[in-house]
Protein backbone atom coordinates (compact mmCIF):
# COMPACT_ATOMS: atom_id res chain seq x y z
CA UNK A 1 0.00 0.00 0.00
CA UNK A 2 1.50 3.38 -0.61
CA UNK A 3 1.87 6.11 1.85
CA UNK A 4 1.06 9.76 1.72
CA UNK A 5 3.67 11.56 4.27
CA UNK A 6 2.45 15.26 5.68
CA UNK A 7 2.34 16.71 8.90
CA UNK A 8 -0.15 19.21 10.82
CA UNK A 9 1.30 21.68 13.71
CA UNK A 10 -1.60 21.78 16.54
CA UNK A 11 -1.44 24.23 18.97
CA UNK A 12 -1.46 23.18 22.34
CA UNK A 13 -2.36 24.90 25.92
CA UNK A 14 0.45 23.45 27.71
CA UNK A 15 2.64 25.35 25.21
CA UNK A 16 4.01 25.62 21.55
CA UNK A 17 3.04 23.81 18.75
CA UNK A 18 2.90 20.28 18.60
CA UNK A 19 3.57 19.31 15.38
CA UNK A 20 1.90 15.86 14.26
CA UNK A 21 3.45 13.68 11.50
CA UNK A 22 0.75 11.98 9.34
CA UNK A 23 1.77 8.52 7.39
CA UNK A 24 -1.63 8.21 5.12
CA UNK A 25 -2.09 5.04 2.85
CA UNK A 26 -3.78 5.66 -0.32
CA UNK A 27 -5.34 2.53 -2.10
CA UNK A 28 -5.38 3.88 -6.53
CA UNK A 29 -9.09 4.30 -7.56
CA UNK A 30 -10.42 4.47 -4.21
CA UNK A 31 -10.73 8.21 -3.35
CA UNK A 32 -13.19 7.70 -0.86
CA UNK A 33 -11.48 4.91 1.50
CA UNK A 34 -11.54 5.02 5.04
CA UNK A 35 -8.96 3.59 7.21
CA UNK A 36 -8.45 3.24 11.02
CA UNK A 37 -6.23 5.84 12.99
CA UNK A 38 -3.03 4.66 15.11
CA UNK A 39 -1.62 7.23 16.58
CA UNK A 40 2.09 6.29 17.25
CA UNK A 41 4.29 8.16 20.46
CA UNK A 42 7.79 8.06 20.29
CA UNK A 43 10.81 7.44 22.18
CA UNK A 44 12.47 10.13 24.48
CA UNK A 45 13.95 11.25 21.38
CA UNK A 46 11.25 12.48 19.29
CA UNK A 47 10.25 11.21 16.05
CA UNK A 48 13.38 9.86 15.12
CA UNK A 49 14.31 7.74 11.73
CA UNK A 50 13.45 4.44 13.54
CA UNK A 51 10.01 6.22 14.71
CA UNK A 52 9.12 7.19 11.30
CA UNK A 53 10.08 3.92 9.88
CA UNK A 54 7.84 2.03 12.16
CA UNK A 55 4.69 4.54 11.71
CA UNK A 56 5.18 3.66 7.64
CA UNK A 57 5.32 -0.33 8.29
CA UNK A 58 1.89 0.60 10.23
CA UNK A 59 0.72 2.83 7.50
CA UNK A 60 1.53 0.50 4.91
CA UNK A 61 -1.23 -2.24 6.20
CA UNK A 62 -3.76 -0.24 5.82
CA UNK A 63 -3.99 2.86 9.27
CA UNK A 64 -3.66 6.05 9.20
CA UNK A 65 -0.86 7.00 11.54
CA UNK A 66 -0.39 10.24 13.24
CA UNK A 67 3.21 10.66 15.72
CA UNK A 68 3.35 13.34 17.69
CA UNK A 69 6.47 15.43 18.29
CA UNK A 70 6.41 15.03 22.22
CA UNK A 71 8.57 18.14 23.63
CA UNK A 72 6.76 21.08 21.83
CA UNK A 73 7.49 23.24 25.71
CA UNK A 74 10.50 23.01 25.40
CA UNK A 75 12.33 22.29 21.90
CA UNK A 76 11.21 22.05 18.02
CA UNK A 77 9.60 19.15 16.04
CA UNK A 78 13.13 17.65 15.12
CA UNK A 79 14.41 14.60 16.49
CA UNK A 80 17.10 14.37 18.92
CA UNK A 81 20.37 12.75 18.62
CA UNK A 82 21.27 8.60 19.68
CA UNK A 83 24.03 10.25 21.56
CA UNK A 84 25.09 11.44 24.89
CA UNK A 85 23.50 14.83 25.17
CA UNK A 86 20.05 13.80 23.13
CA UNK A 87 19.66 11.62 25.89
CA UNK A 88 19.94 14.10 28.82
CA UNK A 89 17.71 16.22 26.95
CA UNK A 90 14.80 13.86 26.35
CA UNK A 91 15.40 11.91 29.94
CA UNK A 92 15.61 15.73 31.49
CA UNK A 93 12.23 16.88 29.29
CA UNK A 94 10.53 13.42 30.11
CA UNK A 95 9.80 14.35 33.82
CA UNK A 96 10.07 18.04 33.74
CA UNK A 97 6.74 18.01 31.24
CA UNK A 98 3.54 18.18 32.84
CA UNK A 99 1.18 14.48 33.14
CA UNK A 100 -1.62 16.95 32.10
CA UNK A 101 0.27 18.09 28.59
CA UNK A 102 0.95 14.49 27.75
CA UNK A 103 -2.34 13.57 27.65
CA UNK A 104 -3.82 16.83 25.84
CA UNK A 105 -0.92 15.33 23.45
CA UNK A 106 -2.90 12.05 23.05
CA UNK A 107 -6.59 14.19 22.81
CA UNK A 108 -5.06 16.32 20.30
CA UNK A 109 -3.38 13.37 18.20
CA UNK A 110 -7.26 11.31 18.29
CA UNK A 111 -9.06 14.67 17.33
CA UNK A 112 -7.15 15.01 14.70
CA UNK A 113 -7.27 11.77 13.26
CA UNK A 114 -11.10 11.60 13.87
CA UNK A 115 -11.51 15.32 12.08
CA UNK A 116 -9.71 13.38 9.07
CA UNK A 117 -12.44 12.30 5.99
CA UNK A 118 -10.65 9.54 5.60
CA UNK A 119 -10.81 7.71 9.23
CA UNK A 120 -13.18 5.42 9.49
CA UNK A 121 -13.84 6.86 13.27
CA UNK A 122 -11.56 3.79 14.59
CA UNK A 123 -8.23 4.59 16.95
CA UNK A 124 -5.07 2.77 18.52
CA UNK A 125 -2.28 3.93 19.57
CA UNK A 126 1.46 2.05 20.32
CA UNK A 127 4.50 3.21 21.11
CA UNK A 128 7.98 2.37 22.73
CA UNK A 129 9.65 3.41 25.38
CA UNK A 130 8.48 6.69 26.78
CA UNK A 131 5.99 6.07 24.24
CA UNK A 132 4.96 2.65 25.42
CA UNK A 133 4.06 4.90 28.75
CA UNK A 134 1.62 7.19 26.77
CA UNK A 135 -0.02 4.87 24.45
CA UNK A 136 -0.89 3.37 27.52
CA UNK A 137 -2.38 6.38 28.98
CA UNK A 138 -3.53 7.18 25.50
CA UNK A 139 -6.20 3.80 26.44
CA UNK A 140 -7.55 5.85 29.24
CA UNK A 141 -9.42 7.60 26.41
CA UNK A 142 -12.54 5.63 25.45
CA UNK A 143 -12.14 6.15 22.48
CA UNK A 144 -9.40 3.96 21.91
CA UNK A 145 -9.96 0.49 20.68
CA UNK A 146 -6.47 -1.03 21.33
CA UNK A 147 -3.18 -0.02 22.22
CA UNK A 148 0.13 -2.03 21.88
CA UNK A 149 2.51 -0.53 24.63
CA UNK A 150 6.38 -1.64 23.34
CA UNK A 151 8.76 -1.91 26.65
CA UNK A 152 6.49 1.06 28.54
CA UNK A 153 8.63 2.45 31.16
CA UNK A 154 7.96 4.49 34.29
CA UNK A 155 4.06 2.77 34.84
CA UNK A 156 5.63 0.59 37.52
CA UNK A 157 7.19 3.03 39.18
CA UNK A 158 5.00 5.54 38.94
CA UNK A 159 7.28 8.35 37.64
CA UNK A 160 6.06 9.79 34.27
CA UNK A 161 5.90 13.76 34.24
CA UNK A 162 6.73 16.72 36.52
CA UNK A 163 6.74 15.46 40.23
CA UNK A 164 7.05 11.93 38.85
CA UNK A 165 3.80 11.07 40.10
CA UNK A 166 1.57 10.17 37.63
CA UNK A 167 -1.42 7.72 38.23
CA UNK A 168 -1.17 5.45 35.23
CA UNK A 169 -1.42 2.09 37.08
CA UNK A 170 -4.63 3.56 39.26
CA UNK A 171 -6.71 4.39 36.11
CA UNK A 172 -6.34 1.21 35.18
CA UNK A 173 -9.85 0.72 35.39
CA UNK A 174 -10.30 3.49 32.89
CA UNK A 175 -9.22 1.39 29.86
CA UNK A 176 -11.93 -0.14 27.64
CA UNK A 177 -10.18 -1.33 24.83
CA UNK A 178 -7.64 -4.11 24.71
CA UNK A 179 -3.87 -4.43 25.40
CA UNK A 180 -0.79 -5.97 24.30
CA UNK A 181 2.00 -5.16 26.88
CA UNK A 182 5.69 -6.27 25.93
CA UNK A 183 8.86 -6.26 27.73
CA UNK A 184 12.05 -7.99 27.54
CA UNK A 185 13.16 -10.36 30.36
CA UNK A 186 16.31 -8.56 30.22
CA UNK A 187 14.99 -5.13 30.30
CA UNK A 188 16.98 -3.26 32.99
CA UNK A 189 15.02 -0.25 32.78
CA UNK A 190 11.59 -2.16 34.11
CA UNK A 191 12.59 -5.09 36.44
CA UNK A 192 11.28 -8.13 36.79
CA UNK A 193 9.08 -6.96 39.99
CA UNK A 194 7.40 -3.84 37.97
CA UNK A 195 6.46 -6.03 35.06
CA UNK A 196 4.59 -8.23 38.14
CA UNK A 197 3.23 -5.20 39.85
CA UNK A 198 1.97 -4.27 35.82
CA UNK A 199 0.21 -7.31 34.91
CA UNK A 200 -1.63 -7.95 38.33
CA UNK A 201 -2.88 -4.38 38.59
CA UNK A 202 -4.04 -5.18 34.57
CA UNK A 203 -5.61 -8.35 36.11
CA UNK A 204 -7.36 -6.91 39.09
CA UNK A 205 -8.79 -4.11 36.87
CA UNK A 206 -10.65 -6.40 34.93
CA UNK A 207 -8.70 -4.82 31.62
CA UNK A 208 -8.80 -7.34 28.72
CA UNK A 209 -5.06 -8.03 27.91
CA UNK A 210 -2.06 -9.83 26.57
CA UNK A 211 1.24 -10.28 28.06
CA UNK A 212 4.82 -10.82 26.21
CA UNK A 213 7.80 -11.22 28.13
CA UNK A 214 11.12 -12.28 25.37
CA UNK A 215 13.62 -14.51 27.47
CA UNK A 216 16.44 -12.74 25.60
CA UNK A 217 15.46 -9.40 25.04
CA UNK A 218 16.72 -6.33 26.33
CA UNK A 219 15.54 -2.54 26.15
CA UNK A 220 14.51 -1.11 22.91
CA UNK A 221 14.91 -3.77 21.18
CA UNK A 222 12.83 -2.99 18.00
CA UNK A 223 14.86 0.13 17.44
CA UNK A 224 16.82 -0.78 14.45
CA UNK A 225 19.31 2.31 14.78
CA UNK A 226 21.65 3.04 17.28
CA UNK A 227 20.41 0.07 19.74
CA UNK A 228 23.85 -0.68 21.21
CA UNK A 229 23.89 -4.26 20.00
CA UNK A 230 19.97 -4.77 21.20
CA UNK A 231 17.97 -4.54 17.70
CA UNK A 232 16.40 -7.95 17.49
CA UNK A 233 15.03 -8.03 13.84
CA UNK A 234 13.12 -11.76 14.19
CA UNK A 235 11.42 -10.81 17.38
CA UNK A 236 10.57 -7.27 16.19
CA UNK A 237 8.50 -9.25 13.21
CA UNK A 238 7.10 -11.95 15.58
CA UNK A 239 5.54 -8.50 17.87
CA UNK A 240 5.01 -6.07 14.42
CA UNK A 241 2.33 -9.53 13.86
CA UNK A 242 0.67 -9.36 17.24
CA UNK A 243 0.23 -5.75 16.93
CA UNK A 244 -1.49 -6.56 13.37
CA UNK A 245 -3.31 -8.80 14.83
CA UNK A 246 -5.13 -6.90 17.48
CA UNK A 247 -5.82 -3.76 15.03
CA UNK A 248 -6.58 -5.50 12.58
CA UNK A 249 -9.24 -7.37 14.36
CA UNK A 250 -10.72 -4.59 16.84
CA UNK A 251 -10.23 -1.34 14.16
CA UNK A 252 -12.07 -1.76 10.92
CA UNK A 253 -11.37 -0.47 7.09
CA UNK A 254 -14.07 0.96 4.62
CA UNK A 255 -12.94 1.06 1.05
CA UNK A 256 -16.24 2.84 0.10
CA UNK A 257 -17.12 2.30 -3.81
CA UNK A 258 -14.34 1.61 -6.23
CA UNK A 259 -14.17 5.25 -8.64
CA UNK A 260 -12.71 2.86 -11.39
CA UNK A 261 -10.00 4.30 -13.87
CA UNK A 262 -6.75 3.89 -14.82
CA UNK A 263 -3.58 4.08 -12.06
CA UNK A 264 -0.76 6.32 -14.13
CA UNK A 265 2.42 5.07 -13.22
CA UNK A 266 5.02 7.61 -12.94
CA UNK A 267 8.84 6.55 -14.47
CA UNK A 268 10.84 7.05 -11.38
CA UNK A 269 13.06 4.84 -9.20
Amino acid sequence: MLIQESYKDVPTKAGGNMRVFIFHPTIPNYPQAKFPGVVVFSEIYQVTGPVARFARQIAGQGFIVAAPSSYHEFTGPEALAYDGPGTDSGNAWKIEKKLAAYDEDATLSIDLLLSLSTCNGRIGATGMCLGGHLAYRCALDPRVAAAVCYFATDVHSHSLGEGLNDDSLQRARDIKGELIMIFGKKDNHVPPEGRDLIRKTLHEAGVCFSFFEASWAQHAFIRDESSKGRYDPGLTKVCFEMLLELFNRTLRSDLGPRAGGEQEIEDVC
